[in-house]
């Protein structure tokens, strides 16, 4: 009766994190004149039991995303069972030697931090018979703890990753530091939505520039503000995660 009462209680509290959440990006959005509708709303399901990521699919979620593919394999049986099937992105760092193992069972790989990962991409996705989309990864804020492409190199980059076949860019990702104010945030999200018009304005050959991936649950409301139209909830949505 315990464990039923508790899974009763954070099934509430998901829907009730999911309501606020929703009202945060519509604020967000209002804040600088643009349409909510136009920003996504991704479920990040690290650690995230699959009872839980299905009961937020039901809620209205149609997005999740993993940061490591041995837990979303586990996983994937079980979400997929449910009677609605959401879109599932890859958004860890993807080593190379798992990218054979997820090519046909995820919709987006976000995650590309190196043209040595898009060449194995490529490989593997002309192998299986598929086009991959993805989004390149930037390191916004230069960190050396992080991957992902320099803001002074992607643009190289990128020209470089769209000669391959089986992938096609569909934007930027970043993962900005962590900042002590909306403003410092700001100003990350800023850098990342120049680069990614800039790029945009380039018109590049097998590169669509539409998503912008940035936000997570302690910034997406100064992300949106900014110009992402992705934003990637984990914590914020299913509570603070368990290691």
């Amino acid at each position: 009766m315990q464990e039923r009462s508790f899974l009763d209680e954070r099934l509430r509290i998901i829907e009730e994190n999911y309501k606020v959440i929703k009202a945060n990006i519509e604020k967000a959005a209002l804040s600088v004149n643009r349409n909510p509708d136009e920003i996504r709303l991704m479920a990040v399901t690290k650690t995230v039991e699959p009872i839980y990521i299905k009961h937020a699919i039901n809620l209205g979620i149609d997005l999740i995303g993993e940061n490591r593919v041995q837990e979303y394999l586990s996983k994937e049986e079980e979400i997929m069972k449910n009677e609605k099937k959401p879109e599932v992105h890859i958004i860890g760092h993807l080593q190379t030697n798992k990218v054979s193992k997820i090519i046909d069972k995820v919709d987006m790989i976000e995650s590309l931090d190196s043209v040595k990962l898009a060449k194995e991409i490529s490989k593997r996705a002309v192998k299986a018979g598929v086009t991959m989309p993805v989004l390149v990864e930037v390191n916004i804020g230069r960190e050396e703890s992080k991957t992902g492409f320099d803001p002074d190199e992607v643009i190289d980059g990128i020209y470089e990753i769209a000669e391959l076949e089986g992938i096609k860019i569909k934007g930027l990702m970043c993962i900005p530091p962590v900042c002590d104010s909306e403003k410092e945030a700001m100003a990350y999200f800023d850098a990342i939505s120049k680069l990614f018009i800039d790029i945009k304005d380039k018109k590049i050959d097998n590169v669509d520039m539409q998503i912008l991936s940035a936000g997570m649950s302690q910034d997406y409301e100064a992300a949106i503000k900014c110009g992402s139209n992705l934003v990637r909830i984990g914590s914020a949505l299913f509570g603070a995660r368990i290691y």
